[in-house]
């Protein structure tokens, strides 16, 4: 077996699930990678997410066929671990199971950066289930904008898109709002021809905030199709997107011309369509953003950070 000393471990830990990647630390080559569960302490409880983190690296080290031993460095992008008072239980964690000589613990927001810009600094905007913008500059000053949640935010996220459609979806129903191929599809998707049926759909459970926001690429068909209501949806959430990317780098003093920007989340990933929309509309809003980064697997910023801490 190699020295411990030869490893490092990257995890990043979101509201839906966790990954752990044990790399090589001379060229952070992935040797073996686990998941768990949510591990964000706010959502479900520090017990809960200390299970799911170690879950992760027993399944990190077990794919890699290493037997668990202390690694050289850890770097660990947590969804909320915004404070102090987190990042110590998160740290008293890796002390108690040995996780690693040298550890960093910091929102998962910075994994985008690490991944996702040249220089490890600049705005980084989640759009996926959710959605928020950050920003980091040089000197490692951060600024957040979004973020809110469903109920209060996540505007130009893919639930907000599903929603937004499924709401006029019912209008159209009612032959009140415009008519869109929105209701057709939505029905295929919920395999009735009775839009009554929406309702215990969403009110019973079938139809939960990550199902809403798997309508998403039904919208965007629709507005592939030339559907006007479709593309209004579609054009007012990545406007909306946009104006949150704007505020967190406006909050974050940034520059605006020539920023890089690192994107992740499903919608702005998989979307090329809606990934160039947003871009255009923060163009709009004085913000040029530019390298693009598109990160799909943010724990590679994990790995890098960890790496880093070696130098």
């Amino acid at each position: 077996m190699a020295d411990s000393q030869s490893f490092v471990i990257g995890i990043d830990g979101g509201a839906s699930h966790t990954v752990a990647v044990l790399a090589d630390a001379r060229t952070g080559a992935a040797l073996g990678r686990g998941e768990g569960g949510p591990s964000n302490i706010q959502a479900i409880g520090v017990d809960a997410a200390l299970r799911e983190l170690n879950a992760a690296v027993v399944g990190a080290f077990d794919a890699a066929k290493v037997t668990r031993v202390p690694v050289a460095a850890a770097a660990l992008g947590l969804a909320g671990v915004d404070g102090r008072e987190g990042a110590d239980v998160i740290r008293g964690w890796a002390e108690m199971v040995q996780l690693a000589d040298k550890l960093t613990v910091a929102n998962d927001a910075t994994l985008l950066f690490a991944a996702g810009t040249p220089d490890g600094w600049g705005l980084a905007v989640v759009a996926g289930t959710g959605s928020i913008a950050f920003t980091l500059d040089a000197q490692g000053n951060d600024a957040r904008a979004g973020g809110w949640g469903y109920l209060m935010g996540d505007e130009g996220s893919a639930f907000r898109l599903g929603l937004l459609g499924l709401r006029a979806a019912c209008r159209a129903a009612d032959n009140i709002g415009e008519p869109t191929a929105l209701l057709s599809a939505f029905l295929k998707e919920l395999g009735s021809d009775d839009p009554r049926e929406f309702i215990p759909a969403v009110y019973r459970g079938k139809w939960d905030k990550a199902a809403i926001a798997a309508l998403a690429p039904r919208v965007l068909t629709a507005v592939a199709s030339g559907d006007a209501v479709a593309s209004a949806i579609f054009e007012q959430e990545a406007r909306e997107l946009a104006r949150t990317a704007a505020g967190a780098v406006a909050a974050g003093g940034l520059p605006r011309d020539n920023l890089p920007i690192a994107l992740t989340g499903g919608l702005v990933i998989e979307s090329a369509m809606y990934r160039n929309r947003f871009l255009h509309e923060l163009r709009a809003c004085g913000v040029t953003p530019w390298p693009v980064g598109l990160v799909e697997d943010p724990v590679v910023g994990a790995v890098v950070l960890a790496r880093k801490l070696l130098s």
